[in-house]
Protein backbone atom coordinates (compact mmCIF):
# COMPACT_ATOMS: atom_id res chain seq x y z
CA UNK A 1 0.00 0.00 0.00
CA UNK A 2 1.22 3.42 -0.62
CA UNK A 3 1.15 5.87 2.51
CA UNK A 4 1.54 9.40 2.56
CA UNK A 5 0.65 10.46 6.59
CA UNK A 6 0.05 14.08 6.33
CA UNK A 7 -1.79 14.56 9.19
CA UNK A 8 0.87 12.94 11.68
CA UNK A 9 3.00 15.86 10.83
CA UNK A 10 0.46 18.13 12.58
CA UNK A 11 2.32 17.55 16.18
CA UNK A 12 -0.18 19.64 17.52
CA UNK A 13 -2.99 18.31 16.42
CA UNK A 14 -2.86 15.10 18.56
CA UNK A 15 -0.11 12.16 19.86
CA UNK A 16 2.14 9.73 18.10
CA UNK A 17 0.91 6.49 20.06
CA UNK A 18 1.64 3.08 19.26
CA UNK A 19 -1.11 1.04 19.48
CA UNK A 20 -1.19 -1.62 23.06
CA UNK A 21 -1.42 -5.50 20.89
CA UNK A 22 -4.45 -7.31 21.34
CA UNK A 23 -3.86 -10.99 22.96
CA UNK A 24 -4.18 -14.45 21.38
CA UNK A 25 -5.90 -12.21 17.97
CA UNK A 26 -8.00 -14.11 15.60
CA UNK A 27 -8.63 -12.92 12.25
CA UNK A 28 -12.51 -12.56 11.72
CA UNK A 29 -13.94 -10.47 8.26
CA UNK A 30 -11.58 -8.68 5.87
CA UNK A 31 -13.65 -6.30 3.30
CA UNK A 32 -11.43 -7.61 0.14
CA UNK A 33 -13.45 -5.46 -2.20
CA UNK A 34 -13.02 -2.64 -0.17
CA UNK A 35 -9.36 -3.47 0.39
CA UNK A 36 -9.13 -3.94 -3.68
CA UNK A 37 -10.22 -0.31 -4.42
CA UNK A 38 -7.53 0.99 -2.01
CA UNK A 39 -5.06 -0.90 -3.40
CA UNK A 40 -4.33 -2.99 -0.64
CA UNK A 41 -2.71 -6.29 -1.02
CA UNK A 42 -1.91 -8.22 2.26
CA UNK A 43 -2.08 -11.83 3.44
CA UNK A 44 -3.99 -12.70 6.43
CA UNK A 45 -1.01 -12.80 8.35
CA UNK A 46 -0.74 -9.27 7.72
CA UNK A 47 -3.94 -8.21 8.12
CA UNK A 48 -4.37 -9.90 11.53
CA UNK A 49 -0.58 -8.35 12.72
CA UNK A 50 -2.02 -4.79 11.50
CA UNK A 51 -5.63 -5.05 13.46
CA UNK A 52 -4.45 -6.36 16.33
CA UNK A 53 -2.18 -3.95 16.98
CA UNK A 54 0.85 -6.93 16.62
CA UNK A 55 3.24 -5.25 14.12
CA UNK A 56 2.54 -2.81 11.98
CA UNK A 57 4.30 -1.91 8.43
CA UNK A 58 7.17 0.76 9.08
CA UNK A 59 5.72 3.45 7.30
CA UNK A 60 2.87 4.02 9.22
CA UNK A 61 2.83 6.47 11.70
CA UNK A 62 0.06 5.84 14.00
CA UNK A 63 -1.50 9.51 15.83
CA UNK A 64 -4.04 9.75 18.21
CA UNK A 65 -6.00 13.06 16.98
CA UNK A 66 -7.07 15.25 19.83
CA UNK A 67 -10.42 17.46 19.48
CA UNK A 68 -13.63 18.66 21.41
CA UNK A 69 -17.35 18.34 21.18
CA UNK A 70 -21.24 18.95 22.51
CA UNK A 71 -22.14 15.81 23.90
CA UNK A 72 -25.86 15.80 24.42
CA UNK A 73 -25.81 19.72 24.51
CA UNK A 74 -23.10 19.95 26.98
CA UNK A 75 -19.38 20.85 25.90
CA UNK A 76 -16.40 18.48 26.53
CA UNK A 77 -13.55 20.73 25.91
CA UNK A 78 -10.81 17.69 25.44
CA UNK A 79 -11.93 14.79 23.93
CA UNK A 80 -10.06 12.78 21.02
CA UNK A 81 -9.04 9.53 19.96
CA UNK A 82 -9.50 7.53 23.50
CA UNK A 83 -9.50 4.29 22.05
CA UNK A 84 -8.84 4.94 18.43
CA UNK A 85 -5.18 5.47 16.41
CA UNK A 86 -5.30 6.98 12.87
CA UNK A 87 -2.61 4.43 11.38
CA UNK A 88 -2.06 6.64 8.04
CA UNK A 89 -3.07 7.94 4.79
CA UNK A 90 -3.59 5.46 2.00
CA UNK A 91 -2.87 6.99 -1.44
CA UNK A 92 -5.04 4.86 -4.05
CA UNK A 93 -4.45 4.05 -7.52
CA UNK A 94 -6.45 6.48 -8.54
CA UNK A 95 -4.91 9.62 -6.32
CA UNK A 96 -7.28 9.58 -3.46
CA UNK A 97 -6.73 9.72 -0.10
CA UNK A 98 -8.29 7.36 2.97
CA UNK A 99 -7.57 6.72 6.27
CA UNK A 100 -6.86 4.07 7.77
CA UNK A 101 -8.25 4.16 11.63
CA UNK A 102 -7.70 1.39 14.22
CA UNK A 103 -10.44 1.40 17.02
CA UNK A 104 -10.02 -0.28 20.31
CA UNK A 105 -5.98 0.08 20.05
CA UNK A 106 -5.47 0.61 23.22
CA UNK A 107 -4.78 3.59 25.63
CA UNK A 108 -4.09 7.30 24.36
CA UNK A 109 -3.77 10.63 26.17
CA UNK A 110 -7.42 11.06 25.47
CA UNK A 111 -8.63 7.92 27.32
CA UNK A 112 -9.53 9.75 30.17
CA UNK A 113 -10.64 6.86 32.37
CA UNK A 114 -11.24 4.64 29.41
CA UNK A 115 -9.64 1.57 28.90
CA UNK A 116 -9.02 1.68 25.16
CA UNK A 117 -10.41 -1.26 24.36
CA UNK A 118 -13.25 -2.02 22.05
CA UNK A 119 -15.57 -5.23 22.16
CA UNK A 120 -16.67 -7.52 19.91
CA UNK A 121 -20.49 -6.45 20.41
CA UNK A 122 -19.76 -2.71 18.78
CA UNK A 123 -16.94 -3.60 17.01
CA UNK A 124 -19.36 -6.02 14.50
CA UNK A 125 -22.25 -3.72 14.97
CA UNK A 126 -20.05 -0.84 13.49
CA UNK A 127 -19.13 -3.37 10.80
CA UNK A 128 -22.51 -4.81 9.81
CA UNK A 129 -23.81 -0.93 9.95
CA UNK A 130 -21.36 0.79 7.86
CA UNK A 131 -21.34 -1.60 5.09
CA UNK A 132 -25.30 -1.79 4.84
CA UNK A 133 -25.27 2.07 4.78
CA UNK A 134 -22.37 2.15 2.05
CA UNK A 135 -24.74 -0.33 -0.10
CA UNK A 136 -27.76 1.90 0.47
CA UNK A 137 -25.84 4.64 -1.44
CA UNK A 138 -25.88 6.47 2.35
CA UNK A 139 -22.04 8.23 2.46
CA UNK A 140 -20.14 6.48 5.47
CA UNK A 141 -16.85 5.30 6.77
CA UNK A 142 -15.70 2.01 5.63
CA UNK A 143 -15.13 -1.28 7.67
CA UNK A 144 -12.03 -2.45 6.30
CA UNK A 145 -10.86 -5.70 8.79
CA UNK A 146 -12.61 -6.90 12.22
CA UNK A 147 -10.17 -9.39 14.72
CA UNK A 148 -11.80 -10.76 17.69
CA UNK A 149 -9.74 -12.08 20.91
CA UNK A 150 -10.33 -13.75 24.14
CA UNK A 151 -9.27 -10.69 26.26
CA UNK A 152 -11.46 -9.67 28.35
CA UNK A 153 -13.13 -6.20 28.20
CA UNK A 154 -15.16 -4.57 31.27
CA UNK A 155 -18.57 -2.99 30.21
CA UNK A 156 -22.01 -3.31 31.71
CA UNK A 157 -20.49 -6.83 31.85
CA UNK A 158 -17.35 -8.41 30.52
CA UNK A 159 -16.99 -8.86 27.38
CA UNK A 160 -14.21 -10.56 24.61
CA UNK A 161 -12.55 -7.86 22.89
CA UNK A 162 -11.94 -7.17 19.59
CA UNK A 163 -10.29 -4.12 17.16
CA UNK A 164 -11.67 -2.78 13.59
CA UNK A 165 -10.05 -1.24 11.08
CA UNK A 166 -12.10 1.07 9.25
CA UNK A 167 -11.24 3.51 6.12
CA UNK A 168 -12.65 6.80 4.97
CA UNK A 169 -11.69 9.64 2.87
CA UNK A 170 -11.29 11.59 6.22
CA UNK A 171 -12.04 11.48 9.70
CA UNK A 172 -12.51 15.37 10.33
CA UNK A 173 -14.83 16.19 12.68
CA UNK A 174 -16.73 19.36 13.81
CA UNK A 175 -14.74 18.88 16.95
CA UNK A 176 -11.42 19.14 15.49
CA UNK A 177 -12.04 23.10 15.21
CA UNK A 178 -13.90 23.36 18.29
CA UNK A 179 -10.96 22.15 20.30
CA UNK A 180 -8.45 24.79 18.98
CA UNK A 181 -11.18 27.82 18.88
CA UNK A 182 -12.34 26.64 22.59
CA UNK A 183 -8.61 26.06 23.88
CA UNK A 184 -7.20 29.54 22.28
CA UNK A 185 -5.28 28.07 19.72
CA UNK A 186 -7.20 29.49 16.89
CA UNK A 187 -4.23 29.84 14.47
CA UNK A 188 -3.78 26.10 13.84
CA UNK A 189 -7.53 26.21 11.92
CA UNK A 190 -7.02 27.45 8.81
CA UNK A 191 -3.91 24.29 8.61
CA UNK A 192 -6.77 22.18 9.42
CA UNK A 193 -9.37 23.65 6.64
CA UNK A 194 -6.20 23.80 3.49
CA UNK A 195 -5.51 20.24 5.24
CA UNK A 196 -9.00 19.63 4.21
CA UNK A 197 -9.41 21.56 0.64
CA UNK A 198 -5.89 20.11 -0.37
CA UNK A 199 -6.71 17.15 0.26
CA UNK A 200 -10.41 16.19 -0.51
CA UNK A 201 -11.89 19.14 -2.17
CA UNK A 202 -8.58 20.83 -4.08
CA UNK A 203 -11.28 22.73 -7.15
CA UNK A 204 -12.45 25.39 -3.83
CA UNK A 205 -8.77 26.57 -4.06
CA UNK A 206 -10.21 28.69 -7.13
CA UNK A 207 -12.33 30.68 -4.97
CA UNK A 208 -11.72 33.72 -3.28
CA UNK A 209 -13.46 32.91 -0.99
CA UNK A 210 -12.67 29.10 0.15
CA UNK A 211 -13.14 29.11 3.79
CA UNK A 212 -16.51 30.06 3.04
CA UNK A 213 -17.16 27.58 -0.30
CA UNK A 214 -15.86 24.63 2.33
CA UNK A 215 -18.21 25.76 5.08
CA UNK A 216 -21.36 25.59 2.57
CA UNK A 217 -19.92 22.53 1.20
CA UNK A 218 -20.50 21.00 4.65
CA UNK A 219 -23.76 22.80 5.47
CA UNK A 220 -25.00 21.05 2.13
CA UNK A 221 -23.15 17.59 2.44
CA UNK A 222 -24.69 17.44 5.94
CA UNK A 223 -28.27 18.31 4.66
CA UNK A 224 -27.95 16.04 2.36
CA UNK A 225 -26.81 13.08 4.91
CA UNK A 226 -29.35 13.59 7.22
CA UNK A 227 -31.93 13.70 4.26
CA UNK A 228 -30.84 10.24 3.55
CA UNK A 229 -31.07 8.80 6.91
CA UNK A 230 -34.38 10.12 7.53
CA UNK A 231 -35.89 8.74 4.18
CA UNK A 232 -34.27 4.97 4.95
CA UNK A 233 -35.53 5.31 8.36
CA UNK A 234 -32.01 5.38 10.18
CA UNK A 235 -31.64 7.10 13.50
CA UNK A 236 -27.91 7.60 14.45
CA UNK A 237 -28.83 7.97 18.03
CA UNK A 238 -25.22 9.77 19.29
CA UNK A 239 -25.05 13.19 17.17
CA UNK A 240 -22.88 15.06 19.25
CA UNK A 241 -20.49 17.09 17.18
CA UNK A 242 -17.64 15.19 17.80
CA UNK A 243 -19.36 12.40 15.76
CA UNK A 244 -20.16 14.84 12.86
CA UNK A 245 -18.31 14.15 9.50
CA UNK A 246 -16.58 17.33 8.08
CA UNK A 247 -17.12 15.35 4.73
CA UNK A 248 -20.89 14.74 6.03
CA UNK A 249 -19.91 10.90 6.35
CA UNK A 250 -22.42 8.41 8.53
CA UNK A 251 -19.48 8.36 11.47
CA UNK A 252 -19.32 6.71 14.64
CA UNK A 253 -21.93 3.72 14.81
CA UNK A 254 -22.94 3.26 18.50
CA UNK A 255 -26.55 2.65 19.66
CA UNK A 256 -27.92 3.81 15.91
CA UNK A 257 -30.85 1.60 14.28
CA UNK A 258 -33.12 1.51 11.69
CA UNK A 259 -36.93 2.09 12.16
CA UNK A 260 -39.40 -1.19 12.99
CA UNK A 261 -42.70 0.00 13.44
CA UNK A 262 -42.78 4.17 12.55
CA UNK A 263 -42.95 6.26 15.14
CA UNK A 264 -41.59 9.72 14.46
CA UNK A 265 -40.52 9.91 17.99
CA UNK A 266 -38.51 6.56 18.00
CA UNK A 267 -34.97 7.14 20.42
CA UNK A 268 -32.62 4.44 19.37
CA UNK A 269 -30.61 5.08 22.35
CA UNK A 270 -30.85 3.75 25.77
CA UNK A 271 -28.68 6.31 27.28
CA UNK A 272 -31.08 9.63 25.76
CA UNK A 273 -34.02 9.13 27.78
CA UNK A 274 -35.06 13.05 26.99
CA UNK A 275 -34.91 11.59 23.52
CA UNK A 276 -32.61 14.66 22.47
CA UNK A 277 -31.27 12.86 18.98
CA UNK A 278 -34.47 10.92 18.45
CA UNK A 279 -35.73 9.98 14.71
CA UNK A 280 -37.67 13.11 14.49
CA UNK A 281 -34.98 15.79 15.95
CA UNK A 282 -32.22 14.64 13.71
CA UNK A 283 -32.61 16.87 10.87
CA UNK A 284 -32.88 19.93 14.12
CA UNK A 285 -29.83 18.55 15.77
CA UNK A 286 -28.03 18.59 12.23
CA UNK A 287 -28.43 22.64 12.46
CA UNK A 288 -27.36 23.15 15.88
CA UNK A 289 -24.58 21.11 15.16
CA UNK A 290 -23.53 22.86 12.28
CA UNK A 291 -24.24 26.28 14.12
CA UNK A 292 -21.57 25.05 16.74
CA UNK A 293 -19.17 24.37 13.87
CA UNK A 294 -19.63 28.10 12.60
CA UNK A 295 -18.72 29.50 15.68
CA UNK A 296 -15.04 27.78 15.62
CA UNK A 297 -15.06 29.29 12.42
CA UNK A 298 -15.97 32.46 12.75
CA UNK A 299 -12.23 33.87 13.01
CA UNK A 300 -11.59 32.25 9.72
CA UNK A 301 -14.96 32.52 7.90
CA UNK A 302 -16.85 36.20 7.16
CA UNK A 303 -19.97 36.35 9.69
CA UNK A 304 -22.26 36.87 6.53
CA UNK A 305 -21.05 34.01 4.94
CA UNK A 306 -21.57 31.57 7.89
CA UNK A 307 -25.23 32.74 8.50
CA UNK A 308 -26.10 32.67 4.35
CA UNK A 309 -24.71 29.10 4.38
CA UNK A 310 -26.41 28.12 7.61
CA UNK A 311 -29.87 30.07 6.08
CA UNK A 312 -29.57 27.38 3.28
CA UNK A 313 -29.47 24.38 5.42
CA UNK A 314 -33.16 23.75 6.24
CA UNK A 315 -34.14 24.54 2.12
CA UNK A 316 -31.45 22.13 0.93
CA UNK A 317 -32.20 19.27 3.64
CA UNK A 318 -36.55 19.51 2.42
CA UNK A 319 -35.52 19.90 -1.13
CA UNK A 320 -33.00 16.06 -1.09
CA UNK A 321 -35.57 14.78 1.39
CA UNK A 322 -38.70 15.89 -0.55
CA UNK A 323 -37.18 14.61 -3.68
CA UNK A 324 -36.50 11.03 -1.95
CA UNK A 325 -39.79 10.70 -0.70
CA UNK A 326 -41.09 11.27 -4.32
CA UNK A 327 -38.51 8.54 -5.12
CA UNK A 328 -40.27 5.99 -2.89
CA UNK A 329 -43.72 6.40 -3.65
CA UNK A 330 -43.12 6.33 -7.23
CA UNK A 331 -44.24 9.68 -8.28
CA UNK A 332 -41.82 11.42 -11.15
CA UNK A 333 -43.02 14.83 -10.72
CA UNK A 334 -44.22 17.51 -8.59
CA UNK A 335 -47.85 17.76 -7.25
CA UNK A 336 -48.87 20.70 -5.39
CA UNK A 337 -51.04 18.30 -2.74
CA UNK A 338 -47.81 15.95 -2.09
CA UNK A 339 -47.32 17.39 0.81
CA UNK A 340 -50.54 16.83 2.49
CA UNK A 341 -50.41 12.73 1.04
CA UNK A 342 -47.11 12.53 2.44
CA UNK A 343 -48.38 13.87 5.71
CA UNK A 344 -51.49 11.89 5.96
CA UNK A 345 -49.23 8.52 5.29
CA UNK A 346 -47.25 9.17 7.78
CA UNK A 347 -49.88 10.42 10.04
CA UNK A 348 -51.60 6.71 9.58
CA UNK A 349 -48.32 4.91 9.68
CA UNK A 350 -47.83 6.20 13.39
CA UNK A 351 -51.16 5.77 14.36
CA UNK A 352 -50.80 2.17 13.28
CA UNK A 353 -47.50 1.57 13.97
CA UNK A 354 -46.48 0.08 10.10
CA UNK A 355 -43.47 -1.26 9.82
CA UNK A 356 -41.51 1.58 7.75
CA UNK A 357 -39.14 -0.35 5.40
CA UNK A 358 -41.44 -2.97 4.38
CA UNK A 359 -44.65 -0.69 3.80
CA UNK A 360 -42.79 1.20 1.28
CA UNK A 361 -41.34 -1.79 -0.38
CA UNK A 362 -44.51 -3.50 -0.39
CA UNK A 363 -46.50 -0.30 -1.54
CA UNK A 364 -44.65 -0.78 -5.07
CA UNK A 365 -47.00 -4.27 -5.52
CA UNK A 366 -50.18 -1.71 -5.36
CA UNK A 367 -52.32 -1.91 -8.52
CA UNK A 368 -54.46 0.74 -9.85
CA UNK A 369 -57.69 -1.00 -9.22
CA UNK A 370 -58.51 -3.97 -6.92
CA UNK A 371 -57.68 -4.96 -3.39
CA UNK A 372 -54.39 -3.66 -2.16
CA UNK A 373 -51.59 -6.82 -2.54
CA UNK A 374 -52.24 -9.37 0.56
CA UNK A 375 -48.42 -8.83 1.89
CA UNK A 376 -49.87 -5.24 1.94
CA UNK A 377 -52.67 -5.29 4.09
CA UNK A 378 -50.78 -8.41 6.00
CA UNK A 379 -48.66 -5.15 7.25
CA UNK A 380 -51.81 -2.97 8.53
CA UNK A 381 -53.65 -3.83 11.55
CA UNK A 382 -56.87 -1.81 10.82
CA UNK A 383 -57.07 -1.73 6.24
CA UNK A 384 -60.50 -0.29 6.48
CA UNK A 385 -58.60 3.08 7.75
CA UNK A 386 -56.13 3.02 5.17
CA UNK A 387 -59.34 3.31 2.04
CA UNK A 388 -59.19 7.02 1.45
CA UNK A 389 -55.52 7.64 1.50
CA UNK A 390 -54.94 4.11 -1.37
CA UNK A 391 -57.89 5.90 -3.23
CA UNK A 392 -55.74 9.29 -3.21
CA UNK A 393 -52.56 7.80 -3.79
CA UNK A 394 -54.47 5.92 -6.94
CA UNK A 395 -55.67 9.01 -7.96
CA UNK A 396 -52.06 10.32 -7.89
CA UNK A 397 -50.14 7.50 -9.32
CA UNK A 398 -53.20 8.15 -12.39
CA UNK A 399 -51.48 11.84 -12.94
CA UNK A 400 -48.11 10.40 -13.37
CA UNK A 401 -48.97 7.97 -16.46
CA UNK A 402 -46.60 5.00 -17.18
CA UNK A 403 -47.47 1.29 -16.61
CA UNK A 404 -47.39 -0.62 -12.57
CA UNK A 405 -44.24 -2.31 -13.85
CA UNK A 406 -42.54 0.49 -14.40
CA UNK A 407 -43.28 2.35 -11.29
CA UNK A 408 -42.35 -0.70 -9.40
CA UNK A 409 -38.56 -1.07 -10.75
CA UNK A 410 -38.78 2.47 -10.10
CA UNK A 411 -39.68 1.88 -6.43
CA UNK A 412 -37.59 -1.15 -5.85
CA UNK A 413 -34.51 1.19 -6.82
CA UNK A 414 -35.26 2.84 -4.02
CA UNK A 415 -36.67 1.28 -1.10
CA UNK A 416 -34.60 -1.44 0.45
CA UNK A 417 -36.46 -4.57 1.19
CA UNK A 418 -33.58 -5.48 3.44
CA UNK A 419 -31.93 -3.02 6.10
CA UNK A 420 -30.27 -3.50 9.23
CA UNK A 421 -32.94 -4.40 12.09
CA UNK A 422 -31.61 -4.55 15.42
CA UNK A 423 -32.49 -8.27 15.60
CA UNK A 424 -30.58 -9.59 12.88
CA UNK A 425 -27.53 -7.81 14.04
CA UNK A 426 -27.84 -8.95 17.92
CA UNK A 427 -28.38 -12.40 15.85
CA UNK A 428 -25.18 -12.04 14.21
CA UNK A 429 -23.19 -11.06 17.27
CA UNK A 430 -24.80 -13.83 19.77
CA UNK A 431 -23.21 -16.45 17.56
CA UNK A 432 -20.41 -14.44 17.04
CA UNK A 433 -19.24 -14.39 20.59
CA UNK A 434 -19.57 -18.23 20.45
CA UNK A 435 -17.24 -18.17 17.71
CA UNK A 436 -19.52 -18.52 14.83
CA UNK A 437 -19.47 -15.87 11.98
CA UNK A 438 -21.57 -17.64 9.44
CA UNK A 439 -24.40 -15.22 10.47
CA UNK A 440 -22.78 -12.17 10.20
CA UNK A 441 -21.17 -13.64 6.99
CA UNK A 442 -24.73 -13.69 5.91
CA UNK A 443 -25.93 -10.91 6.75
CA UNK A 444 -22.94 -8.98 4.79
CA UNK A 445 -23.91 -11.09 1.57
CA UNK A 446 -27.69 -10.04 1.66
CA UNK A 447 -26.95 -6.10 3.01
CA UNK A 448 -24.43 -6.16 -0.33
CA UNK A 449 -27.84 -6.14 -2.56
CA UNK A 450 -30.36 -4.14 -0.32
CA UNK A 451 -32.20 -3.48 -3.12
CA UNK A 452 -32.52 -7.11 -5.08
CA UNK A 453 -35.08 -9.62 -3.94
CA UNK A 454 -33.32 -12.55 -3.11
CA UNK A 455 -35.59 -15.04 -2.33
CA UNK A 456 -33.44 -17.35 0.23
CA UNK A 457 -33.39 -14.12 2.07
CA UNK A 458 -37.07 -13.60 2.49
CA UNK A 459 -37.02 -14.44 6.29
CA UNK A 460 -34.65 -11.33 7.06
CA UNK A 461 -37.39 -8.71 4.75
CA UNK A 462 -40.05 -9.84 7.31
CA UNK A 463 -40.82 -7.29 10.17
CA UNK A 464 -39.16 -7.37 13.61
CA UNK A 465 -40.61 -9.77 16.07
CA UNK A 466 -41.86 -8.66 19.14
CA UNK A 467 -38.95 -9.95 21.10
CA UNK A 468 -37.40 -7.32 19.42
CA UNK A 469 -37.99 -4.37 20.78
CA UNK A 470 -36.67 -5.21 24.26
CA UNK A 471 -33.37 -5.12 22.80
CA UNK A 472 -31.68 -2.37 24.84
CA UNK A 473 -28.87 -0.41 22.55
CA UNK A 474 -27.06 2.16 24.39
CA UNK A 475 -23.97 4.64 24.55
CA UNK A 476 -21.72 1.64 24.84
CA UNK A 477 -22.96 -0.31 21.95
Amino acid sequence: MQLDNQYASFTWAGTPVAPTPLHSPRLLLINHDLAGELGISLEERQWLDITSGQRLPPEMTPFAQVYAGHQFGGFSPRLGDGRALLLGEVVTPGGTRWDLHLKGAGKTPYSRFGDGRAVLRSSLREYLASEALYHLHIPTTRALCLVGSDEPVYREQVEPGAALLRAALSHLRFGHFEYFYYSGQPEHIPALLDYLIDTQWPELKQQPQDYGALFDRVVTRTAELIAQWQAVGFCHGVMNTDNMSMLGLTLDYGPYGFLDAYDPGHICNHSDPAGRYAYDQQPAVGLWNLQRLAQALSGHIELDVLQASLGQYEHRLLTAYSELMRQKLGLEQWHEGDPALFRDMFGLMAEHRVDYSCWFRRLALLEAEGEPPASLIALLAKPEAWHDWFARYRARLALEGGTQAERRARMDAINPKYVLRNHLAQRAIERAEQGDMAEADTLLRLLARPFDEQPEFNDYAEPAPEWAASLCVSCSS
